[in-house]
């Protein structure tokens, strides 16, 4: 058995061109970063807010594992007879009762003889009045670890504070946490103390040529009007926000987490600054 195995996560797909850059590049990127086990934020990809189960059987076929959530889990109510039968969807665990889906799962990883749970959570700060977060993480740790000691947690929420605090909550309980939710990906990517491999954004998969994913016109409107303009998304310029994580098998500790984007953002400039 390998000492480790490699976690490849998508950030936030916006859309039809975040499903166009995934469609053209993700099987190549499993392949190339050998990824053991490809775990995405797809909360965005039905006309950019909220999923369908046709997107979720194409993410599945693309080599996807796990598909989570956020906010807009719920926004097209067609998708919830898929979401109650089928655990390789998740939603935030900490919804009040009754809501369909499931907000975590354990899943067998296919190359090797081990699983990993998935949980799926969401901040309060700025965002719906729902359940705890940290209770709810705590509860779903202690069911996952009967079974397992690879845990990866996405946190969507919008305040940084909620996120990093929430990181050194699970650190030496959980393998991996990345944020999600605010499209920007963020250059903190690190291993806390206890062994979590911690970042506080993994930033968005689709157009960047807008704002997060949305038309910049409609969003220039959007703050110079104070009013709310209807959801147009941006095209154009599209990449793909990542995350490589490796988890050492035994301890359920993580050795390495890495942050990419792809294809690159063009260079700002090559030449010296004088500061």
């Amino acid at each position: 058995m390998p000492k480790h195995v490699t976690i490849l996560f998508i950030g936030d797909i916006v859309g039809e061109e975040g499903l166009g850059v995934v469609r053209s590049f993700l099987p190549s990127l499993i392949q190339k970063h050998k990824a053991d086990f490809v775990i995405a934020n797809g909360e965005n990809t039905h006309e950019g807010h909220g999923i369908n189960d046709a997107i979720i059987r194409e993410l599945l076929n693309l080599g996807i594992h796990v598909v989570t959530g956020g906010d807009h889990s719920f926004d097209k109510w067609k998708v919830f007879p898929y979401m109650r039968s089928n655990n390789h969807i998740l939603r935030p665990l900490n919804y009040p009762t009754g809501n369909a889906g499931f907000g975590y799962g354990i899943y067998s990883i296919p190359s090797v003889n081990v699983s990993i749970g998935v949980i799926n959570i969401q901040g309060r700060t700025f965002m719906k009045a729902i359940d705890d977060p940290f209770r709810s993480v705590d509860w779903a740790i202690d069911q996952i670890q009967k079974e397992t000691s690879l845990i990866f947690i996405d946190f969507h929420a919008e305040a940084t504070a909620e996120k990093v605090s929430m990181g050194w909550h699970v650190d030496g309980r959980a393998s991996v946490l990345i944020g999600t939710h605010t499209h920007i990906p963020t250059n903190d990517a690190r291993i806390l103390p206890k062994g979590l491999g911690y970042l506080t954004d993994a930033g968005m998969t689709g157009s960047y040529a807008g704002s997060l994913g949305m038309d910049v016109k409609v969003a220039i409107k959007r703050f110079t009007t104070g009013v709310h303009q209807k959801y147009k998304a941006a095209t154009g310029d599209t990449h793909i926000s990542a995350v490589l994580a490796k988890i050492y098998i035994e301890s359920g500790k993580c050795m390495e987490i890495r942050p990419f984007i792809f294809p690159e953002f063009n260079k700002v400039s090559e030449k010296p600054s004088r500061f």
